[in-house]
């Protein structure tokens, strides 16, 4: 069936190492390490993927010395103690028939010395834009000690049982740093030319090379553009590329773009930024070498990564996120079950969102990520007559689940299609990819044997009428609307209000964002396209301010002043005035006027939990909620908690 594939699932040799197909799940943070080694999370978690068809797998990456801890879960790959764990991750992925390379990095630079209390090292005394700590020019006598550092984190991997190591020179690391212009302004021979900045690298290839031997691949992952002024371009980076392969130790070359401090939103774009945006790095390195090119940028499903195959931009195909999202990804490609993956959403709230806020990886739509250590749940014992009320994320997964176990379930949506909140929030263009979680769920239903009936109105005598042996309640929430709001007030409306089209505000519009995430930037950005002076107005320090979690407040920004829209903070609504909003400026206390014909709500909605209130009453019928209709929250809350109701059915 992988034939609709031309080239996506043939063998490629990789030095001494031949991989079944081109699909890499490449090296990425997980926050899994327990006590800076590898942990039972880091084994099921790379098993689901060996397991679910990657050509090969690279492991985050593994610290090469002390100084560098730059995050507090970070694998100590220079201490022996990781070798076992090490070998538990190589033993499982092992099973599948899969190669497994090890990245290993000194970050340099980008770190901080709040854990290690060490001085952070680097190629020169420059600070990091973001973590701003002045680092320790590097001399001769510490260069060689990161040399030596390499070799025996090589050599850990080498008796780990990895089949590669893999040199992470990109987006953040202290090689990165030495072929940097813009960091590196030493005047030795490490600095200046090309060619000098580009020694420390081919002095670390040559050692792992020594350290692994012959029978280990070797690849190096470079930075084709790091979108900063005076950094590293696509030119430096194919100069570079020529180097690493003229030097005869490594055997394949992966890629990145930007710099994972200054620029970390070009490197795990969001869903603003167009698939395969990244492809001319690879283009133009496989253009200029011989060695096997790896390339990323958001590769959504099987057909995109092919056609970079089949446009010549790549010898194999970096899918991370893809594969976060749905760990079967390849082998259902590969069965020609293409239309069964679970699309990401490239929403970043669960994966980068969550790695940012120090917590362990996750994604939003699929509970079972970063918890594939725990045993799913066992199908059920014997099979129930299940109604779901709402057929949001968390009414339709909590459907998935419990069908999956074998209970008989029907799922009751008063609106005429299913999708809740994510739907709407898809009718943004620029969101459109949100829907994804939308088209992921109604297929699982569909795949579960899930009755979904749409424009059904649910109450209790309706629900009972199924005769259900369990009920979920998963009606959502509504928009609330403050006090300093009258209901009479006819030009204050929801967010909601909006996208769906029942008000159509014009003139002046003021947007209040309380919410602090995608409703107040994305109606703002929908009512300028439709030609509004828009204002977004927030009590916060800043507009959208959890975006930055998600990497798209850079993105937000410049669609802003793009688009003419006004920011401004530190500002709580106090009521309607003659001619717009009364607002307080609360550092000042202040009062202010912002002149409006509209304004627009994106303030914390309410629970609609009255049916599972009325069905608590009413008894005789065992009911669960989940998802908003408990407390209103974003929508991995809404998944977690639906597949969490299915499994205790």
């Amino acid at each position: 069936m992988s034939s609709r594939y031309r080239h996506l699932f043939t063998p490629l040799r990789l030095g001494p190492v031949v991989v079944p197909n081109r699909i890499v799940f490449s090296a990425h943070l997980t926050n899994y390490a327990e006590d800076n080694r590898p942990s039972a999370q880091h084994v099921a978690y790379y098993d689901a993927r060996a397991k679910g068809g990657a050509g090969l797998i690279v492991t985050e990456e593994h610290s090469t010395h002390p100084t560098d801890w730059p995050y507090e879960k970070l694998i100590h790959g220079f201490s022996p103690d990781v070798i076992p764990g090490y070998r538990r991750i190589t033993d499982a992925v092992h099973r599948h028939g899969t190669p497994i390379f090890a990245q290993i990095n000194h970050n340099g630079g980008q770190a901080s010395s709040m854990y290690s209390r060490l001085p952070v090292w680097a190629a020169s005394a420059v600070a990091d834009p973001l973590f701003r700590e002045v680092p320790k020019e590097v001399d001769r006598r510490e260069i060689a000690e990161i040399v030596a550092g390499y070799a025996t984190v090589a050599e850990h991997c080498r008796a780990g049982g990895f089949d590669g190591v893999e040199l992470q020179c990109s987006h953040s690391s202290i090689v990165r740093g030495f072929l940097s212009p813009a960091v590196n302004v030493r005047t030795d021979q490490y600095g200046g030319s090309l060619e000098n900045r580009a020694r420390l690298l081919l002095e670390l290839t040559a050692a792992v090379r020594q350290a692994i031997g012959p029978d280990l691949a070797l690849g190096v992952r470079l930075c084709g553009d790091e979108l900063v002024e005076g950094g590293t371009t696509i030119d430096d980076a194919v100069e570079v590329a020529r180097l690493v392969e003229a030097q005869g130790v490594t055997d394949y070359v992966n890629t990145s773009i930007g710099v994972a401090t200054a620029s970390l939103f070009m490197i795990e774009a969001s869903m603003q930024v167009p698939p395969g945006y990244a492809l001319f790095v690879p283009s133009a390195l496989r253009k200029a070498i011989d060695l096997p090119v790896v390339g990323v940028g958001r590769f959504k499903d099987p057909l995109q990564a092919d056609r970079a195959l089949i446009d010549g931009h790549c010898d194999l195909v970096g899918v991370v996120r893809g594969q976060i999202a749905d760990a079967d990804f390849a082998a259902k490609a590969r069965a020609g079950l293409a239309e069964d993956v679970r699309l990401c959403l490239s929403c970043n709230q669960e994966c980068v969102g969550r790695m940012g806020l120090n917590r362990w990886l996750g994604c939003i739509e699929n509970p079972r990520t970063g918890r594939e250590e725990q045993p799913a749940a066992a199908p059920a014992a014997a099979a129930r007559k299940v109604v779901v009320v709402g057929g949001g994320p968390a009414g339709m997964q909590a459907a998935v689940t419990a069908a999956r176990r074998g209970h008989r379930v029907v799922v009751l949506e008063k609106e005429d299609q299913t999708g809740g909140q994510a739907r709407v929030a898809a009718l943004v263009p620029s969101r459109v990819e949100f829907g994804d979680i939308v088209r992921n769920l109604r297929h699982q239903c569909h795949g579960a044997g899930v009755e979904v009936r749409t424009g059904t109105t649910a109450d209790v005598e309706g629900v009972l009428a199924h005769q259900p042996d369990a009920v979920v309640v998963a009606t959502g929430a509504e928009p609330a609307r403050p006090p300093w709001a009258p209901p009479e007030a006819g030009n204050v409306v929801d967010v909601r209000d909006v996208l769906e089209g029942r008000a159509v505000p014009t003139g002046r519009v003021v947007v209040v964002d309380e919410v602090g995430f995608h409703h107040a930037t994305s109606v703002a950005e929908l009512l300028a396209d439709r030609g509004c002076q828009v204002t977004v107005v927030t009590p916060g320090m800043v507009v959208g301010q959890d975006l930055g979690t998600t990497l798209d407040l850079e993105h937000w920004e410049a669609k802003a002043a793009t688009r003419g829209i006004e920011q401004r903070t530190d500002l709580v609504p106090l009521g309607l005035s003659a001619g717009g909003l009364h607002l307080l400026h609360h550092p000042t206390g202040t009062n202010v006027e912002e002149p409006c014909d509209w304004v627009v709500l994106a303030v914390p909605p309410q629970p609609l939990d009255g049916l599972y209130l009325d069905l608590v009453a009413h008894g005789g019928v065992e009911v669960h909620r989940a998802g908003d209709c408990v407390a209103p929250r974003r929508a991995h809350a809404a998944v977690i908690e639906g597949h969490r109701v299915g499994e205790i059915l």
